[in-house]
């Protein structure tokens, strides 16, 4: 039995310590906005936070999880979107839609961390993070909109 706190609720799981948190996630408490992507950390689809730090959820065993977790669920509703929610709709970034929890959940951090990000920290911070569909260039107009409006909040 693991016990988790995610997006706030504590949450207890019954599954063995080594089953990676995205399985945890998504079968163990049917939060199914973290994605399966690869399972290897190398596409960002399955990106969440634990206390702050974006980390690839399909790499993480449930028994190692050092602090709280953040899931897409847990920055925005469809009535109250988070700035950076906002900002992706704003700019259509989304076609396929698929790694886009990935993509703002790694964003996120990126703002967090580093509030005005110039084009080379936006790439930097987001190649670890792959897109099909190739809308980089929207994306990156979508973190500089939000960086913007969170300095102006």
């Amino acid at each position: 039995m693991a016990n988790l706190t995610i997006n706030g609720t504590a949450h207890s799981v019954d599954l063995p310590d080594e089953v990676p948190l995205l399985w945890a996630l998504r079968d163990g408490l049917n939060m199914t906005g973290t994605k399966f992507g690869c399972g290897v950390a190398a596409c960002g689809a399955c990106t969440v936070h634990i206390d702050g730090e974006a980390v690839r959820s399909c790499q993480v065993a449930i028994g190692d999880v050092w602090g709280e977790v953040t899931t897409i669920e847990g920055t925005g509703t469809p009535e109250n979107l988070s700035v950076l929610q906002q900002a992706w709709v704003d700019h259509q970034v989304a076609q396929c839609g698929y790694c886009q929890s990935g993509q703002i959940m790694q964003a996120a951090a990126l703002l967090a961390e580093t509030p005005r990000p110039t084009d080379d920290d936006i790439d930097a911070a987001m190649q670890g993070n792959l897109c099909r569909c190739g809308t980089y260039p929207r994306i990156r107009a979508a973190i500089h909109d939000a960086a913007a409006k969170m300095q102006e909040a």
